[in-house]
């Protein structure tokens, strides 16, 4: 398998815009950007994570492409923009690509042209197509950037950003880029937040994961980015593992066989036993069907002894940028920012569900161990069946 680092990380989300930022109300358990909010549904308010940083505006030569995704795209990518551009420069243009993973695109600016052409009987001037075309955020950064290799984008459900990383690092594999810019974004919109209320899915209390009291999720916003390429790097993406078990349009499969196949897969891709995971980023969405399949898929792979823990507490659950976000946590973790060696505290009532299996949920104390490298898992699953673990470790 061909080596592949992840170098620097822009990432923007409701913890805050930057690393140190974001490393920061990671530890703390900081719930403060999960905020009550009116007009996402017609009649109740909705508990959103909602990025409060000011965002940086498209460039004037890229105006059809902007939304508020592409915003956000752009902060991560502001974040790195030395890291990205260094790479553009030794590698050449046409070596670097570019792949990110979404669920909205610009939806939001979608709905809005849809309600002016409905009391008006035409679009806004300022509406371009562009602006929702969902494969449009991957185009958008490479022109922002000078980047001429290949430019795609990702698009399944909740897994988006995790897989976006996995075909970064085929990319690589395959010879045909020498630098990939990689990652997911995610914006709030009114389409998703209503089509998860339909399904029952929403709370408008602050979510509550793997506890007897959870109710289901909280939807939100971010973007997260990396530069990948086979240069030794801080941090390693040492295995990927995919799989799909089509049991349900949006219901996982409650036995957790193809979250189980996609961690296994991972290990295997890794060259690791599970005894070696120091840490598991779960999915942990606290809805009751996703919860309960994912802690008994965790307990069969990495038993009861590997500290595990959500973050969709701090963050709401960012659906396509969700899974990147959360690698940049895994990023954050193994880095020089976390003297400590500490992980992220597993923010819930403390309420165990005793139908799940007791994995073992970090609190404030929990720390890596002393052994080296780290090595950590994090989880992403999808609609559909759809189901990603990614494995990273630190690097020397």
């Amino acid at each position: 398998m061909t080596p592949c680092y992840l170098h620097g990380l822009g990432i923007i989300s409701a913890l805050g815009r930057g690393k140190e930022a974001t490393y920061a109300g990671l530890m703390r358990g900081d719930t403060s950007g999960m905020v009550v909010e009116t007009g996402w549904h017609p009649s109740k308010p909705m508990r959103v994570g909602r990025v409060a940083s000011i965002l940086p505006d498209v460039p004037s030569s890229l105006r059809r492409y902007r939304c508020r995704t592409n915003r956000l795209l752009l902060a991560a990518a502001e974040e790195i923009d030395a890291e990205i551009r260094d790479a553009v420069r030794r590698c050449g243009r046409e070596r670097v690509g570019v792949v990110i993973g979404t669920s909205t695109s610009g939806i939001a600016e979608g709905e809005d042209a849809i309600a002016a052409l409905d009391a008006t009987g035409a679009f806004p001037e300022s509406f371009h197509y562009a602006q929702q075309e969902m494969g449009t955020p991957a185009p958008f950064l490479a022109a922002a950037f000078g980047i001429d290799g290949p430019a795609y984008v990702v698009s399944t459900a909740c897994t988006s950003g995790a897989k976006a990383l996995g075909c970064a690092r085929g990319l690589l594999e395959s010879g045909l880029c020498d630098a990939v810019v990689a990652g997911g974004v995610d914006s709030l919109c009114r389409l998703t937040i209503n089509g998860f209320s339909a399904l029952e899915l929403t709370t408008p209390e602050l979510c509550n994961p793997m506890s007897a009291n959870r109710r289901g999720i909280n939807i939100g916003e971010g973007a997260a980015l990396f530069v990948l390429s086979r240069e030794p790097g801080p941090v390693a993406l040492t295995g990927v593992g995919e799989s799909s078990d089509a049991y349900h349009i949006s219901a996982p499969d409650p036995s957790g066989a193809g979250a189980e196949a996609a961690m296994r897969a991972a290990l295997h891709d890794a060259g690791v036993d599970a005894a070696r995971i120091d840490y598991v980023n779960l999915h942990g969405t606290a809805t009751a069907h996703n919860d309960g399949m994912e802690a008994a898929a965790v307990d069969r792979v990495f038993g009861a002894a590997v500290p595990c823990g959500s973050t969709k507490a701090l963050t709401g659950h960012a659906l396509g940028a969700a899974g990147a976000i959360e690698a940049g946590f895994c990023w954050l973790i193994l880095s020089h920012y976390n003297t400590l060696q500490a992980l992220p505290p597993h923010v819930w009532d403390g309420v165990p569900d005793p139908k799940l299996p007791p994995i073992a949920l970090a609190d404030n104390t929990a720390r890596l161990t002393e052994r080296r490298p780290r090595v950590l898992a994090s989880n992403s699953f999808a609609f559909g069946g759809n189901n990603v673990t990614l494995i990273m470790s630190e690097c020397a």
